[in-house]
């Protein structure tokens, strides 16, 4: 359920993350099977994160799961709930405030594979940040035949009066937001890359001290704490920044009409700095805006009263007008190829694979396993107009089949991934639902790339939903990482 609340409160002394899990009271971890796994079944049809295909508990999920053991599973999620409530974590809309939702069982990730991830995303963004400086500047992928021109030049939002503008630092993507998914090999690939304004790092240091609050683990089962954050934000700020010394930064925010306005401020309140609208800022008072307005564009109140400081280098941007060329879906063919043309290098973390249907060789490829793939609206964003062909009925599939064949230029497509499993409480009781990942990747100064360890997991709460959206009954899981 979704809880409105009427009243929202803001404890700062809930900022910080308390404590570690389990310092109060050790738990002696049950042995395999668990009690509360004994009736739970794993979906047929896909990976799952916490049980192998034997029916044996994955190592890693060990201490979460044993966490889990001697509560009422039901009760437990309400209290995690209540605390979201209570500290005033939600998600804003025209209806009133909406909770955000937590399922109470952590998604764990082992050391070893985080570790391959956590390269793999420093690899990806470096990548991509030099793509949009490219893209800016001399465009030698193109000149190089490695990206087409018309990828480009048909993007949403590709700026054209950022073109020649280099900005502080070279910093064009300080903040990447990458939504990860795994099928049922057990690998984790890329499904889409957010460069304009990815949200949802403050929700995922809601969900650790929901969690807090409410497990003891094991000591040797406790995750990387989330603690960097604040400072990784802070130092992707200052890379941004034009000043050679303290920044002054500030969060612009559209106001508590914004869905993730509890991000804006709690981003202001850890860093120290003035949450402002457009309105109050004196941009001869400011070296680094940090933008979380929705509006995005040069060509938006905003754009306009940025763009000239912006041109004439006395301030940042983070993220830089421009950059959502990055996360274009039609980009998205091609970042692999990015990642061996500027970093020359095999990219470590692989893409789902995506058609370029303005290609004719490769639309009819598509056409060819038309009704294995996903279709989507090359604009389109939270998961609408979206076709699972796989899913879809026969004249669902024939009606998108003509409509790519007519304006191929207005859709991607990809292959279709049945995205993995974790437990989740419904009811009660732990079922299996859908699943992805989105880490959060801090570009600073020469390069340097931070990952928060974890990010945020998005869960689909109905049944066989592959869809992770808030907007469409979706919320969120703890996610670990092992030391």
């Amino acid at each position: 359920m979704r809880a409105n609340v009427g009243v929202r409160t803001w404890d700062t002394s809930r900022l910080v993350e308390p404590a570690p899990i389990g310092k109060a009271h050790p738990v002696t971890l049950a042995e395999e099977p668990l009690p509360l796994l004994a009736d739970y079944t794993p979906a047929p049809d896909c990976y799952d994160e916490a049980v192998d295909d034997d029916g044996r508990l994955r190592p890693a999920s060990a201490g979460a799961l044993a966490a889990l053991a001697g509560h009422d599973l039901e009760q437990l999620a309400v209290e995690v709930e209540r605390h979201c409530a209570e500290e005033g974590v939600v998600f804003h809309s025209s209806e009133g405030d909406e909770v955000f939702l937590i399922d109470p069982v952590p998604r764990v990730i082992g050391a070893s594979e985080w570790a391959r991830v956590e390269a793999g995303l420093a690899q990806r963004v470096r990548a991509l940040n030099a793509f949009v400086a490219d893209v800016y500047g001399d465009r030698r992928i193109v000149a190089e035949g490695v990206v087409p021109a018309r990828v480009i030049e048909s993007a949403e939002c590709l700026e054209p009066q950022m073109q020649g503008i280099e900005p502080p630092g070279g910093l064009w993507i300080g903040i990447a937001g990458l939504d990860l998914v795994r099928g049922d090999d057990g690998r984790l690939r890329v499904l889409e890359d957010n460069a304009r304004t990815p949200s949802g790092f403050a929700y995922a240091a809601a969900a650790r001290r929901a969690l807090v609050a409410h497990l003891d683990v094991p000591a040797a089962h406790h995750p990387r704490t989330l603690d960097a954050l604040p400072s990784m934000l802070r130092d992707t700020l200052d890379a941004a920044s034009p000043a050679a010394a303290r920044t002054r930064a500030v969060v612009l925010t559209d106001g508590e009409d914004n869905a993730a306005y509890y991000e804006h401020e709690w981003a202001a309140a850890q860093l120290g700095i003035p949450l402002l609208e457009r309105e109050d800022l004196d941009l001869d008072a400011v070296d680094v805006v940090y933008r979380r307005t929705n509006a995005d564009r040069l060509n938006t109140a905003v754009g306009r009263q940025l763009f000239e400081p912006v041109r004439a280098g006395k301030i940042g941007v983070v993220n830089a007008f421009g950059s959502g060329v990055a996360d274009d879906k039609l980009t998205h063919a091609y970042v692999e190829d990015m990642i061996r043309f500027y970093e020359d290098e095999e990219p470590l973390l692989p893409s789902v694979e995506t058609f370029d249907l303005g290609d004719p060789a490769v639309l009819e490829r598509a056409l060819d396993v038309f009704d294995e793939l996903v279709v989507k609206p090359r604009g389109g964003y939270g998961g609408e107009g979206v076709a699972v062909l796989p899913h879809a009925e026969e004249w669902d599939i024939e009606a998108a089949r003509k409509a790519v064949r007519e304006r191929p230029e207005e859709f991607v497509a990809q292959r279709m991934m049945m995205i993995s499993c974790h437990p989740t409480v419904i009811g009660g009781a732990l079922e299996p639902r859908h699943v992805d990942l989105r880490p959060y990747a801090f570009l600073g100064r020469d390069g340097e790339v931070r990952t928060l360890p974890g990010g945020l997991t998005r869960v689909a709460f109905d049944e066989g939903s592959l869809v992770v959206n808030s907007s469409q009954n979706g919320g969120a899981k703890d996610t670990w990482v092992l030391p």
